[in-house]
């Protein structure tokens, strides 16, 4: 999609065009297949990887369009987040050493990435979600400057009937109500690609989903979002809910989201896949079409099915079957999109070797798996996966068992067979299947991150803990270790941010308000059990009314009739306040100039924090 000339739909003329080209395009795969045209080897494997731009502080820097001009190479593209860039692996034979192969390629342009990046102070980190990100970083002007991902943001609003709402609860719990596809934006991901034959292709393709748990299990890398802990993989939810378009009712003929795990096993060919997902879907852009797909397969040359790619790059299953062409000859692949970004290179291309070889190194018993096990188990499997990680019980073959348990008695041995039956080397395999082993016998991504900021979190405020974790996952990056290598982040270590520091880096988000209609009394006796002197008072839309102080409340003490009356009576509603980007020398500066000692934070008139001088 991104190479394509992209426009979104807009007259019946252009729904019309489009559709018939779509249709065309489903009628030659099924041409394509009944000739046997699809190439049934050698097998290949290819991979997406994505990071994030981040500043000398380690905050996103959304500066993509420089970073590109500067890397001036075309693997390189930009993401829907302006702060996102993707990177683009050539294929290549499953044989021999070629996962080394990937990964001293994968480190080659990542090198490259760097040096770009550091022309515009930048650096790079891999990760599933970047613990830095606040809520400022995930509005409509941090979305791509681009035609591709503007027409693909203004298609999925005007196909949404309301605000896009967010609800993720894990330990903590995000509410968010958004306008835009962006928080699409947050996730960052490492896809993974299989080339297969057409022979068996669709019951691969159910045990791709059969073992799309237990692997996620171990990748997990994704837990925190804008300072809240969530699921383990939090990505999986946030990217379902970030691009829904279905109307509250679940409208019949769109029963799931266009990010999903699927609703059913697949059955039939690998045509059915893609009409299945033309007759639950329907696509919101169109490009120009020059040639006609039907016509190419009569003159025997191997078409390029643009309008099936086209509807294919807006839907987004966890598992995506792709259509593509290698020397002239159409191919198959499954796309893994579940596994996120990082925590390194090393932890990467093993998931990605681990991956391969469980699907390849499928035992007998499982062939026809759709046959053996309910779909919702698996999916249930894949779901308490993202959330929970490496604490999932598993339903697998009849019984609950730990993934522990699962990954190292089933899927190691699993993997190592799959990889050994095309050659790869064993030098490789066991190298990186170790990774893989330690990681579950150890601590893995998601781990590392939530224990890490929840010490960070006893010594400093949550935005400056994100900062800190997000440093320290850097540098642990830059040495290249896996992350089952890593320790707990020293707790006698100095913020690299104490000179730079914000308004938000020490205010108090976790205030005490009140309405303009709560009693003196109430106020008296909250000041008095919390051990505060300042309460803002706000409406049910948060936005700030007025301010009141231990100063205000306290002549009351003494006179109970009176502490009946209302919070409006004595509140101050010449209020001054601050933005949470402004410098801490600001904010003394203003709370002396005014002889006050609390300033309220605000973002577009709503309270987001309170700042006191005891703070600074």
């Amino acid at each position: 999609m991104k190479d394509m000339n992209v426009n979104t739909i807009k007259t019946k003329k252009d729904r019309y065009n489009y559709i018939h080209h779509l249709l065309n395009d489903i009628k030659a795969l099924d041409m394509m297949i009944e000739k046997g045209m699809f190439e049934a080897g050698p097998l290949r494997i290819g991979a997406e990887q994505e990071f994030c731009l981040v500043n000398a502080r380690f905050l996103p820097e959304s500066k993509s369009t420089a970073f590109l001009n500067a890397v001036a190479d075309s693997h390189f593209s930009a993401k829907m987040g302006n702060y996102n860039i993707a990177l683009n692996l050539e294929s290549t034979e499953l044989q021999n050493d070629c996962f080394s192969s990937l990964y001293n390629r994968l480190e080659l342009f990542l090198e490259k990435a760097k040096k770009a990046a550091s022309t515009n102070d930048e650096k790079i980190v891999l990760t599933g979600i970047l613990p830095s990100l606040s809520i400022s970083d995930v509005n409509a002007q941090n979305i791509t400057h681009s035609e591709h991902y503007s027409v693909l943001n203004d298609a999925i609003k005007n196909d949404r009937p309301q605000r896009c709402n967010i609800h993720l609860k894990g330990v903590d719990e995000l509410n968010l109500t958004h306008d835009s596809a962006m928080l699409e934006g947050c996730n960052t991901s490492f896809k993974m690609h299989l080339q297969l034959g057409i022979t068996d292709f669709v019951d691969n393709y159910n045990w791709a989903q059969a073992i799309a748990g237990p692997m996620l299990s171990a990748c997990t890398n994704s837990p925190l979002l804008l300072g809240k802990e969530l699921w383990s993989e939090t990505r999986i939810a946030l990217f379902t809910q970030s691009i829904d378009t279905r109307e509250n009712s679940y409208l019949l003929n769109e029963n799931q989201s266009r990010v999903s795990f699927g609703n059913h096993w697949q059955t039939g060919s690998v045509s059915d896949i893609f009409k299945d997902n033309i007759t639950r879907f329907r696509s919101f852009t169109t490009t120009n079409f020059a040639t006609n797909s039907l016509e190419e397969v009569n003159n025997g040359k191997t078409p390029k099915l643009l309008a099936l790619k086209l509807h294919n790059s807006t839907i987004y299953p966890w598992n995506r079957v792709c259509y593509g062409e290698v020397n002239g000859k159409p191919n198959l692949r499954i796309e893994n999109r579940y596994i996120p970004s990082g925590p390194t290179t090393t932890d990467e291309i093993a998931n990605m070797m681990f991956w391969v070889g469980v699907m390849l190194g499928k035992p007998k018993k499982y062939k026809n798996i759709h046959k053996m096990c309910d779909f919702k188990d698996v999916k249930t499997n894949f779901f308490n996966a993202a959330r929970y990680g490496m604490a999932t019980q598993f339903y697998w073959n009849g019984t609950y068992v730990s993934s522990h348990e699962l990954l190292l008695n089933e899927f190691l041995p699993m993997a190592y067979k799959g990889l050994y039956s095309v050659g790869i080397t064993p030098k490789d395999a066991e190298y990186y299947l170790k990774v893989i082993k330690d990681r579950v016998n150890g601590t893995n991504g998601s781990e590392w991150l939530i224990r890490n900021f929840r010490q960070l979190q006893n010594k400093y405020k949550p935005f400056e803990a994100m900062q800190v974790l997000t440093a320290n996952l850097y540098e642990k990056q830059e040495k290249g270790y896996p992350v089952s290598t890593w320790g707990m982040l020293h707790d006698g270590d100095e913020s690299p941010f104490k000179k730079q520091r914000i308004v938000k880096h020490v205010m108090s988000s976790d205030i005490f308000s009140v309405s303009k209609k709560d009693s003196i009394e109430l106020v008296l006796n909250i000041m008095k059990w919390k051990h505060i002197h300042h309460m803002p008072v706000i409406n049910k839309d948060r936005e700030l009314l007025g301010l009141i102080s231990w100063t205000d409340v306290k002549a009351y003490l003494e006179t109970s009739k009176k502490q009946k009356a209302s919070v409006q009576k004595i509140m101050k509603t010449n209020i001054i306040t601050i933005n949470e980007y402004a410098t801490l020398e600001e904010a003394k500066k203003i709370m002396d100039k005014n002889g006050i000692g609390s300033l309220a934070v605000v973002n577009q008139n709503k309270l987001v924090g309170l700042i006191t001088y005891n703070d600074l």
